[in-house]
C-alpha cells in the first residue's frame, strides 16, 4: 500500500494527472454571495447540437466556445479555463473565462462586446451548425443559461438548459446569426448587502448592428436588420449584450427546481407499474415451480420406492454432469469477475445519487463517480475472477489475473479511443485530450490493476465451490432439444423479458445523453435498476430449469447469454432510436454514436450475464445439493 500511495504521489507530482486535478472539484455546491457592485462571472462551454427546425438531430459533435471558426470575442491574454472533473472532460465540457462584464445588480443596456470579420469561409461553417440546431452554453454561479420554455401539455414553465446559436425557421432561406444576448440573472436577497444568483435566462436575437466611427460613441442596438452571414465575402459582426437584474423569491436551494424539468411523472409510473407486472408475472411462474413442480420432483427423487426410481427422468438424470467445468471456462471466469465490477459500481453510484451526494450543478459528477468506483471495484473483479477460476480447477493465477485487468477494461478502452479519434478528426472539442487520457491510464495501471491483483490473490487462495453431487468422469450424452430450448430462441425470448422492464427508461436515458438533458430522476433508476436485477435473475433461472429437465447440463454459458440477450435488444433500440430521433450527416457522427453504443451494450451484456450465471448457480446447488444420489 505504501508503494501504490508513492506511485500516485510520485504521479501528480510530475503533472501526469494534472488533468484529474478537478476530479474532486464540485463546483457550484457551495453558494457564493455577491455584494452590490461585485463582478460575477460568466462563463462559455462548448457549442452544442440540438434538434433542428424538423424535430432532428443532425449530429453528435460538440465545438468549443473559442473554436477559430466561430470568431467569438476573445479576452485579452487569451481565455482562462475553469476547474472541471474527470466526468466533465470526457463528456466534451470545455469551461472558460469569457469577456462579459457583469456586476451584482447593476444593469447594462446594449453594451458592445467586440467587433469580427468573418471570411466566407468560417460563416459557411457557423450557418450549417445553426441549420442543425447548436446551442449556446454558458455558466453564471454554476448554473447554466437557459430559453424560458411552456411545456405544452402541462403549460408550466421550464428552463430548457442552452439557447439558440441562430434561428433556423422552415421556409426561412438564409439562417440569422445570434450575435445579441439579452441576459435576464435572477438574484435572491440575504440582506441589504448579500445576494445569491438563483436563475439565468438569455434572450438571443440576431441584429445586424453597426460598430459606430467614433470610438467614444454608444452602440445602437434598435436594428430590425437580422444578422445574416454571407457565404461568399467576409461579414462584420458586432456583438452586444444587455443584463437585466430580476429579484426572485426563490432560494439558493430550490434554483435548481426550474432546470429539472420532469416530462411527465405519469410516464416514469407507468414504467414503472410495467416493470412490476413482469416482475409479478414472473415471481408467481417461479414460485409454482419451486413450491409445486421442484417440491414433487425432490420428494419422489427421494422415496425409497424403487418403482419411482426406474422412472427417474429429467434434471436428476444430469446430476453427474451439471457441475462439469465450463468449455473456456478462464474466459467466463473473466467476464463474471468484471460483471461484479460493475454490478458494485452501478449500485453504489446509484445510492449515492439517490441520497443526493451528485449535485446537477457538479457538472461530470455522475461519470466521475462511475469511473472512480470501477477502478476501486478492481479488487472485486480479481477476487471473484480468480475465485471461480480456481474453482472450475484452473491452476495460472498469472493467467486469471492479466486476463481480468485487461479483457473488459481494454476493450473498452480499444472502442473509445476509436471514437476519440473521430472526435479528434471532427475537430470536436468533445475528444478527450491527451493529458486526461494519459491520466486515466495511469489511474488503471496505478490503481486498477494492483487492486485486480490483490483480489486475485485472496480469491485464489479461498476455499473452493466444491459441487454438491459428484462429476461423471464419462459425460453424458444429450439428447435433441425442442427449437425453444435451442441457444439462440432461448436466449432471445429470455432477453425480451428482461428488456421489457427497462425499455421505457432506457428511452430518458437516451434522450439525457445525446440530447443534452439533466438526468435526474435517480430513485426511479434505482427502482428500475433493482427490478432489472430481479427479472433477469428471475428469466434466467426459469430457462435454466426448462433446460436441466430437457437432460442439457449446459447451463453455464447458456444462463450468460441468455441474461445478457437484453443486451442485444438495447442496441436494436439504439438502431430505433437513430432512425427515429436522429439523422446524422457525418460518418464522424454516425461512428462515434454506434461506438458509444456497443461500448454500453457490451457492458450492458457482462452485467446482466453475470446476474443470470450467480442466480443460476444458486438455484443449481440448491436444487441438486436437496436430493439424495445412489
Amino acid at each position: 500500500m505504501r508503494l501504490l500511495a508513492r506511485t500516485v504521489v510520485a504521479l501528480l507530482g510530475s503533472g501526469a494527472l494534472a488533468p484529474l486535478a478537478g476530479a474532486f472539484y464540485l463546483p457550484g455546491i457551495a453558494p457564493h454571495d455577491y455584494k452590490i457592485g461585485e463582478s460575477v462571472e460568466l462563463q462559455v462551454n462548448s457549442l452544442t447540437p440540438t434538434l433542428n427546425a424538423e424535430n432532428k438531430l443532425e449530429s453528435v459533435l460538440s465545438f468549443g466556445f473559442y473554436d477559430e471558426r466561430f470568431h467569438f470575442c476573445r479576452p485579452e491574454g487569451g481565455p482562462k479555463a475553469a476547474h472541471e472533473s474527470l466526468g466533465s472532460i470526457l463528456f466534451g465540457d470545455r469551461i472558460y473565462g469569457s469577456v462579459f462584464d457583469l456586476h451584482m445588480l447593476k444593469d447594462v443596456s446594449c453594451q458592445a462586446l467586440c467587433q469580427q470579420t468573418i471570411p466566407g469561409k468560417d460563416a459557411a461553417f457557423i450557418n450549417d451548425k445553426i441549420m442543425k440546431g447548436y446551442n449556446y452554453n454558458w455558466l453564471i454561479d454554476g448554473l447554466p443559461a437557459a430559453t424560458l420554455k411552456i411545456d405544452d401539455r402541462t403549460e408550466q414553465q421550464f428552463y430548457s438548459v442552452g439557447f439558440d446559436l441562430g434561428s433556423n425557421e422552415l421556409g426561412q432561406l438564409v439562417p440569422h446569426f445570434n450575435n445579441h444576448y439579452d441576459i435576464t440573472v435572477q438574484y435572491h436577497t440575504l440582506d441589504a448587502v448579500h445576494h445569491r444568483v438563483v436563475g439565468v435566462i438569455v434572450t438571443p436575437m440576431s441584429k445586424n448592428t453597426v460598430m459606430p466611427k467614433d470610438p467614444s460613441g454608444a452602440v445602437s442596438c434598435d436594428s430590425a436588420e437580422p444578422m445574416n452571414l454571407h457565404e461568399d465575402k467576409d461579414n462584420q459582426v458586432v456583438f452586444t449584450y444587455s443584463v437585466n437584474w430580476e429579484e426572485s423569491d426563490k432560494s439558493w436551494a430550490t434554483r435548481w427546481d426550474d432546470y429539472l424539468h420532469a416530462v411527465d411523472p405519469r410516464i416514469h409510473w407507468f414504467s414503472l407499474i410495467n416493470s412490476m407486472i413482469i416482475v409479478v408475472f414472473l415471481s408467481a411462474m417461479l414460485g409454482l415451480i419451486l413450491m409445486r413442480t421442484l417440491h414433487k420432483d425432490i420428494a419422489r427423487y427421494n422415496s425409497d420406492d424403487a418403482e419411482d426410481l426406474q422412472e427417474d427422468f429429467g434434471w436428476k438424470l444430469v446430476h453427474g454432469d451439471v457441475f462439469r467445468p465450463p468449455r473456456h471456462f478462464e474466459l467466463l471466469a473473466v467476464i463474471l469477475g468484471n460483471g461484479y465490477q460493475l454490478f458494485w459500481m452501478m449500485g453504489t453510484t446509484l445510492v449515492i445519487a439517490l441520497l443526493g451526494f451528485l449535485s446537477p450543478s457538479s457538472r461530470g459528477s455522475l461519470t466521475t463517480a462511475m469511473l472512480l468506483l470501477f477502478i476501486i471495484y478492481g479488487f472485486s473483479a480479481g477476487f471473484n475472477s480468480a475465485h471461480l477460476y480456481h474453482s472450475f480447477g484452473g491452476i495460472s493465477l498469472k493467467r486469471i489475473i492479466i486476463m481480468t485487468a485487461l479483457f473488459v477494461p481494454g476493450s473498452c478502452w480499444v472502442l473509445l479511443m476509436i471514437v476519440n479519434l473521430c472526435l479528434a478528426a471532427a475537430h470536436s472539442s468533445a475528444a478527450a485530450p491527451i493529458g486526461t487520457l494519459l491520466g486515466i491510464m495511469a489511474l488503471w495501471f496505478a490503481i486498477s490493476i494492483p487492486l485486480t491483483v490483490c483480489g486475485a490473490y485472496f480469491g485464489f487462495r479461498r476455499k473452493t465451490i466444491d459441487p454438491p453431487v459428484r462429476v461423471n468422469q464419462i459425460p453424458r450424452q444429450i439428447p435433441d432439444q425442442p427449437w425453444y430450448l435451442r441457444p439462440l430462441p432461448s436466449a432471445l425470448m429470455g432477453g425480451i423479458l428482461t428488456f421489457g422492464a427497462i425499455f421505457i427508461e432506457l428511452y430518458f436515458i437516451m434522450n439525457s445523453i445525446w440530447f443534452h438533458k439533466v438526468y435526474y430522476v435517480f430513485g426511479f433508476l434505482f427502482l428500475v435498476f433493482v427490478i432489472l436485477v430481479i427479472t433477469t435473475a428471475e428469466v434466467t433461472v426459469l430457462l435454466t430449469y426448462f433446460h436441466l429437465c430437457a437432460e442439457d447440463y449446459r447451463w453455464h454459458w447458456r444462463s450468460v447469454y441468455t441474461a445478457g440477450a437484453s443486451a442485444f435488444y438495447v442496441f436494436l433500440y439504439g438502431i430505433l432510436f437513430y432512425f427515429s430521433r436522429l439523422r446524422l450527416a457525418s460518418y464522424a457522427s454516425l461512428i462515434i454514436y454506434f461506438g458509444w453504443m456497443v461500448v454500453a451494450c457490451f457492458l450492458f451484456f457482462v452485467l446482466t450475464g453475470t446476474i443470470g450465471f450467480v442466480a443460476s448457480h444458486m438455484f443449481v446447488r440448491r436444487i441438486y445439493s436437496a436430493i439424495k444420489i445412489d
